[in-house]
Parts: C-alpha cells; sequence; structure tokens
C-alpha cells in the first residue's frame, strides 16, 4: 500500500502540477496603468513545470515506489525486466486515480474564476482540430509513440546500476521537459495515460472520444523501448 500511496500522491502532482500550469497560468493578462501585459508562462513554463513534477516526486517518493507516475512507464520498465508484473494493475490503477484527482483539484481551483470554461480543453489532449497546432491524428500517434519511447530509454539507461548514481531524476525531469518543448504543439503531449484520463473526463466528448490514442501510443512506444534498451544495453557484465 505505502508504494501504491506513493504512486497515487506522485501521479496527482504530476497532473495538478502540469495541467495546472497550463489552465492556469500558461496565459495570465495583466494591467500597468493602462498597458495591457501578458504574465503569462507559456509553452516553455508549462513544458518545465510537467518536468519539474517528475523531478520533484523522484527524489521525493522514488526510494518508496520508484515513482513511475505514469501507466505506459510502469508497462516498458516490466518490458524491460525491471518491474514485477503482479504490481503492474496496483501501479496503474493508483496512477489514474491520482491524475483524476489531481484534475478535479485543478477544476475546483480554475472553476473559481468568472469566464472558466471547459470548452477551452483543461489542458486535454486531442489531435485533428483538438490538436493545438491542428496536427492529424497519424502525426499525433507517431509524436506520442516516439517521444514515449525516447523518454522510456531516458529512464532506463539514468536507473540502469552502470549510470552515475544519484543523477536519474534529473535526467528524466529534464528529458519530460524536452519532450513537451517538441509535442505541446501537436497533442498537447501526453506520454502519460493518466495525466491524459483525468482532464479528459472532465472534459468529456471529444476528450473522451480521442483518448484511445493517448493510452495506446504511449504504451506501444514504452513497450518498444523496453525492448530495445535492453538489447542495445546488454546485461551489467556484458558492459564495454
Amino acid at each position: 500500500m505505502k508504494k501504491y500511496l506513493a504512486e497515487f500522491f506522485g501521479t496527482f502532482w504530476l497532473t495538478f502540477g502540469g495541467c495546472g500550469s497550463a489552465v492556469l497560468a500558461a496565459k495570465f493578462l495583466a494591467t500597468e496603468g493602462t498597458t495591457p501585459l501578458n504574465l503569462g508562462i507559456g509553452l516553455v513554463g508549462v513544458s518545465l513545470a510537467f518536468g519539474l513534477t517528475v523531478l520533484t516526486m523522484a527524489f521525493a517518493i522514488g526510494h518508496i515506489s520508484g515513482c513511475h507516475l505514469n501507466p505506459a512507464v510502469s508497462v516498458g520498465l516490466f518490458v524491460g525486466g525491471r518491474f514485477k508484473g503482479a504490481d503492474l494493475p496496483g501501479y496503474i490503477l493508483s496512477q489514474v486515480v491520482g491524475g483524476i484527482a489531481g484534475a478535479g483539484v485543478l477544476y475546483v481551483i480554475a472553476s473559481g474564476k468568472a469566464g472558466f470554461s471547459l470548452a477551452d480543453g483543461f489542458a486535454s489532449n486531442g489531435y485533428g482540430e483538438h490538436s493545438p497546432g491542428g496536427y492529424s491524428l497519424v502525426a499525433a500517434l507517431v509524436a506520442e509513440v516516439v517521444l514515449t519511447f525516447f523518454f522510456l530509454l531516458i529512464i532506463l539507461g539514468s536507473t540502469d546500476q552502470r549510470a552515475p548514481k544519484g543523477l536519474a531524476p534529473i535526467a528524466i525531469g529534464l528529458g519530460l521537459t524536452l519532450i513537451h518543448l517538441i509535442g505541446i504543439p501537436v497533442t498537447n503531449l501526453s506520454v502519460n495515460p493518466a495525466r491524459s484520463t483525468g482532464p479528459a473526463l472532465f472534459v468529456g466528448g471529444w476528450a473522451l472520444q480521442q483518448l484511445w490514442l493517448f493510452w495506446l501510443a504511449p504504451i506501444v512506444g514504452a513497450a518498444l523501448a523496453g525492448i530495445v534498451y535492453p538489447l542495445m544495453a546488454g546485461k551489467p557484465d556484458q558492459a564495454d
């Protein structure tokens, strides 16, 4: 239960912090006298926020649960031989519930402002007309598979027992920041089914209809990385 609680709170923090930065802070308009000011953090700030949620939680709960915070990560680690299959259902359930709870608290806060509307997307992931940049289903599918694949390579490599010790949270947090910088214009970037499920449940409609892609693509990308990394890196006693 300690591991599952850690995954719940970690995924809550990722969803609340990352999606919260997009919903509450990406665009923030103010005025100084008669001069309009845009004080929002923009795409770069949102990307950094997602990375920081993982970096901070990796230090906070990594020693408890491994800090997966993502069903795709758990699947990729399982395929790569780093995670027990018996724990997989409990991890995924904890992550999804944490993502929903994080989105729920964000909704309570965001809806306290006049003019708030779920029609603005609530940081949901989408393709086609619901892609921030108008990217197609195929483009979204390829982006999510490829970016999740490389995210898992970073995780598997930085947590390898042959890698420098104590630096994995930094590599993983910066890796997540980088893939958000690439992928937000395409899909609002998921690479995480739990993060996608939370906001989609509140938006409903198109967000739920397109949610399948943000489960399928990250899991496929993560599983591929779980296969490729051991082939590339070999076992510790095979290292050069």
